[in-house]
């Protein structure tokens, strides 16, 4: 599992560790690292240019000590100092002794620029907050006409570490090279877009047991995921029941039925007005033609997709005693005290426009600060909440440790591929995982088979939900 805690707690273990080391011990662990990822990008580094964009404090202290070491194996090296007053004596000392150039301001910059293999990025640290400064700022221009590869120090500059939040100007890496753990910053959008690849170096620090966010990765996904033993039945593997669609949106339930088929349960109730194309689809599905409650006993409930305006469904789903899923239509319809009022888990399944009208802020307000939305909602609402995206979050009611899931790809955004998640995971709480175990299991497993499905070409909804079980059989395999 992969984990990142906030600039305070970094900071607090950089403190800690410190204490215990030689002065400036931990800051080479970090430039070693650096220096090698540098190294690495450049493949020869006698000979290459490379231009180290250098603000004040320890960040670009690391980008001039990275420099120094890349200059002795033969690298042409050139500083630009941009805040020449407070740059860090130590790296900049180091430089020069092993032969780099120096120069000061951004107006300095454009011509080492132009002529770089390698552009080192330590402007701005972790604590950077609302974007480069305006006289940084036109450095940007420069960096996106030119080819050089460009690395980020810990962090590109101009992203806002703890929320991911892009304020303002920021430089777009290649490569981010972060030490200790990763930044919430690097795993979530919209920040995630502006680091590249990440590459985490290790400098020894001790960190707490909960972190801000964890993305889970193969092993996690399979430990999770239900396993039928030799005693299990249909009934013991859990029955999910799905109220959705309409006679406009007949489409949607037969796609979340299609879900949930593949999500580990061991049978699928529908109950809702497109039960002929349900069945004529999926013939192992048990149909009902009366109200949710009168549909027998289910695990777990999902409810919302297509629904159109049939707010008595979604009523009747939010009494039950089980753990409900409600996804789309549901969400609109959903009373808020009547899922705060619910004991049985609760999870919400927004993407950003819904996310928004149930927030009453812009859709751009969301966008751009998922962090912090998918937290607010899930204590308005007293729920667990899977806020939909290029980086899907699930927040659980009364903090804790947000979960960041990335697997998904772009041809993910196509009509009715919500509708499969929903199923997906909808089945997974029948079988037994907890609200946030669900919607993180489900999201990488959806994520995981857009991309099978996807290939590099588009995909509709049938096609990721029929790639549900090559995706299952990739994780488990690994």
């Amino acid at each position: 599992m992969r984990t990142a805690y906030s600039v305070e707690t970094v900071r607090a273990a950089e403190q800690e560790l410190m204490a215990r080391l030689p002065d400036g011990a931990l800051m080479q662990r970090a430039v070693a690292g650096l220096t090698a990822a540098c190294a690495e990008l450049l493949g020869r580094v006698y000979g290459r240019r490379v231009v180290l964009l250098v603000g004040s404090g320890d960040n670009g202290g690391d980008a001039l000590y990275a420099g120094a070491r890349l200059a002795r194996r033969g690298a042409g090296v050139v500083a630009v100092l941009l805040a020449p007053d407070r740059t860090h004596p130590g790296g900049l000392a180091a430089l020069r002794r092993a032969g780099g150039r120096v120069v000061e301001g951004a107006e300095a910059a454009e011509e080492p620029l132009r002529r770089a293999d390698l552009v080192v990025d330590g402007i701005v640290g972790i604590g950077g907050k609302g974007g480069l400064r305006p006289d940084a700022a036109p450095l940007l221009d420069v960096l996106g006409e030119i080819r050089a590869a460009v690395v980020a120090v810990d962090l590109p500059s101009g992203v806002e570490a703890d929320t991911g939040e892009v304020r303002g100007a920021a430089v777009r890496a290649d490569l981010t090279v972060t030490f200790g753990t990763h930044k919430p910053g690097l795993l979530v959008d919209p920040a995630r877009e502006y680091a590249g690849s990440v590459r985490l170096v290790d400098i020894g620090l001790a960190l707490p047991g909960e972190a801000e966010l964890q993305a889970l990765q193969h092993a996690d996904v399979a430990a999770l995921l239900p396993v039928p033993g030799a005693e299990s039945d249909k009934y013991r593997r859990g029955v999910v029941g799905i109220a959705a669609g309409s006679s406009r949106y007949p489409g949607a339930a037969v796609l979340a039925v299609s879900g949930a088929l593949r999500g580990g349960a061991g049978a699928v109730r529908y109950v809702g007005p497109a039960g002929d194309a349900v069945i004529a689809r999926f013939p192992e599905t048990l149909v009902s033609t009366g109200s949710p409650e009168q549909a027998g006993r289910v695990q777990a409930w999902v409810v919302g997709p297509g629904a159109g305006d049939d707010a008595d469904a979604v009523a009747a789903v939010l009494k039950a005693d089980v753990p409900v899923l409600v996804d789309a239509d549901g969400l609109r319809l959903a009373d808020r005290d009547a899922v705060r009022a619910r004991r049985a888990p609760t999870l919400l399944t927004p993407h950003a426009g819904e996310a928004a009208a149930l927030l009453g802020v812009p859709r751009e307000e969301v966008e751009s600060a998922r962090l912090a939305s998918v937290r607010e909602l899930a204590e308005r609402y007293g729920a667990t909440v899977l806020l939909k995206g290029s980086t899907t979050l699930v927040a659980s009611p009364g903090g804790g440790a947000v979960r960041v899931n990335s697997t998904g790809t772009g041809w993910l955004a196509t009509a009715g591929s919500g509708d499969v998640l929903s199923g997906l995971t909808g089945s997974l709480l029948a079988a037994g995982l907890d609200a946030r175990d669900a919607g993180s299991v489900g999201a990488y497993l959806h994520g995981l088979a857009g991309r099978l499905a996807a290939d590099g070409a588009p995909v509709g909804a049938h096609d990721v939900a029929e790639a549900v079980r090559e995706a299952w059989r990739d994780v488990t395999t690994a």
